[in-house]
């Protein structure tokens, strides 16, 4: 049960009919895995984090660097040449020391991706590559464990919840078939990136894990994007694919 410091910290969500102490609870008894911990990642792993989930695992195999700092705000100027897990983890635990912060210091694949997946309640996509996003959502489908997917690049966005416990939730794959994907196409160091834009997704992706642990609400369902230059939202019905690789009747 919570302490009256944890009420205290946590009672503008539990204030929230939707969330209530029972939600709260659920969520300090969560666990989120969080693969990037870059643009994307920074304000989602901040803001999980600050909402009181109780376990969090940030995973990132590189290092700060000075042109990070335009949008990775997890991380600061002394962080530089720091691993970015981390640093992310120095700055989710100064935030909020009630969380359980494990920093995984490496790329993750394989079996070990699948370990870390199935040990987690939601995982949270905050790569830039897609050979990344498909072994992450290989993952996810085989361990049966929902997928917050984020992209930014330049002025735009995008954001999907894929839920393998849902039979009529679509999977990475339905979105963008392997065969069609360029594994360069979202570089931000190649293309470039508006810095608010990457905090706007992960916050997004933040709502959606939140949602996800704590039982509040519903989850997003189709395909968000936004238009930075413009500001407009659009959202597109994914349907899943039966031929899909991955988690139609093609794989």
């Amino acid at each position: 049960m919570m302490d009256d410091q944890a009420l205290l910290r946590y009672s503008r969500q539990i204030m929230l009919p939707e969330v209530d102490i029972e939600g709260q609870e659920r969520l300090r008894g969560a666990h989120a895995l969080i693969i990037g911990g870059g643009g994307l990642g920074s304000p989602a792993a901040l803001y999980l984090a600050a909402a009181g989930v109780g376990k969090i695992t940030i995973a990132d195999a590189d290092v700060v660097e000075l042109s990070n700092l335009q949008r990775q705000i997890a991380h600061q100027q002394a962080s530089i040449g720091i691993n970015k897990a981390r640093s992310a983890k120095a700055s989710m635990q100064a935030l909020n020391p009630e969380c359980q912060v494990v920093a995984l210091e490496q790329h993750a694949e394989g079996e070990q991706l699948l370990a870390l997946v199935a040990a987690a309640d939601v995982v949270l996509d905050c790569t830039d590559r897609f050979s990344s996003r498909y072994a992450i959502n290989a993952a996810s489908q085989q361990a049966g464990v929902p997928l917050v997917s984020g992209a930014a690049i330049r002025f735009s966005g995008q954001l999907a919840v894929f839920d393998p416990r849902d039979s009529a939730s679509p999977c990475y794959a339905c979105l963008y078939p392997p065969n069609d994907s360029d594994d360069e196409a979202l570089s931000c160091a190649e293309s470039g990136v508006m810095a608010p834009l990457v905090g706007l997704i992960g916050c997004f992706q933040a709502v959606e894990a939140f949602k996800l642990l704590s039982g509040a609400g519903k989850p997003h369902q189709g395909l968000s994007t936004f238009e930075g230059l413009s500001g407009q939202w659009r959202h597109f019905q994914v349907p899943r694919d039966p031929a899909c690789t991955v988690c139609g009747q093609g794989g």
